[in-house]
């Protein structure tokens, strides 16, 4: 059968860290930070997971460390773009091309290969059910951030100084406080994410291995407007597409074709959205309708 156990748990394996990446993003869209470097910082969260995994021989100090690692990468957006007021667009681009180039650099330097290292002795995470607990645990991550943004004082001020900081400011709330906090927990996030795909998902680390999820988890949260629900539903419209592509390649079709398939449905998901928010837009109108009244001798009052 097509759809079975063993594709059910594909799609939450590809869900996981394309999910963890869009609540980052997510946070930072809130506090009114465009953050399109997510795949910069999973990226990164890969490359440490994986070295300090293989240094120490624990796959859950690789997580920490690629937690640590993405946070602390995530303040090139904070800097920039909160206290230097620079282009968060901009800054982010320049951030996903930093960490291609470095994290290649330092896979020839710490591990002497090129491409990929791939080593038996290399820790994975343990398996609870199939899946690694970063699964559950970016589940979990939905419904607190939900929450927090609905209920909890901070994540309403952080929702006021993503919407109105100038009447946040004079409310007593610092807008760039909150900003730096929401940048931070997007690091946070996208490290444990590169952390799932590099110790969870599979056991190694490759250039670029990324491929594009970071990208995919910035249209999740476009799509989702920056709410957790509707985040998590954009998430798994994405990870339904990965693993029935590999599913399909299983079963025949080309290689270049399954490896497309979450970004051709990254493109009609992003159409029918736009397509539909135009639909909803009033249209004015030729002629308007006039208000005005008039008198029987046909003057107008």
């Amino acid at each position: 059968m097509f759809l079975d156990s063993d594709l059910l748990m594909s799609v939450l394996r590809a869900l996981t860290p394309i999910l963890l990446a869009a609540l980052g993003g997510a946070l930072c869209e809130r506090a009114g930070v465009f953050n399109i470097g997510l795949e910069g910082l999973m990226l990164m969260g890969c490359f440490t997971a994986v070295t300090t995994s293989w240094f120490t021989g624990s796959p859950w100090l690789g997580v920490l460390a690629a937690a640590a690692s993405s946070a602390a990468y995530s303040l090139i957006l904070a800097v920039g773009a909160v206290t230097l007021r620079g282009d968060a667009v901009v800054l982010g681009v320049a951030m996903n091309l930093l960490a291609a180039g470095l994290t290649s650099f330092l896979l020839r330097t710490v591990f002497g290969v090129q491409g990929t290292f791939d080593d038996p002795s290399l820790a994975g995470l343990p398996l609870v059910g199939g899946f690694s607990p970063l699964t559950y645990l970016a589940w979990a991550a939905v419904v607190v951030t939900a929450v927090l943004l609905s209920r909890h004082v901070w994540g309403l001020r952080l929702r006021g100084v993503g919407e109105a900081p100038d009447a946040a400011a004079t409310l007593g709330v610092s807008p760039a406080r909150h900003k730096y906090a929401a940048v931070l927990l997007s690091g946070v996030l996208c490290g444990l994410a590169g952390a799932q795909l590099a110790l969870g998902n599979v056991t190694l680390f490759s250039e670029n291995m990324t491929a594009g999820r970071g990208w995919i988890a910035v249209v999740a949260v476009m799509l989702g407007r920056a709410m957790p629900l509707g985040v998590l539903l954009a998430a798994l419209l994405f990870g339904i597409a990965e693993a029935v592509g590999f599913r399909l390649q299983g079963l025949g079709l080309p290689q270049q074709a399954t490896d497309a398939a979450p970004y051709v449905v990254t493109l009609g998901a992003l159409f029918l959205t736009t397509a539909r928010r135009r639909g909803r837009t009033p249209r004015t109108t030729g002629s308007t309708r006039s208000t005005r009244s008039t008198d029987p001798s046909g003057v107008a009052t």
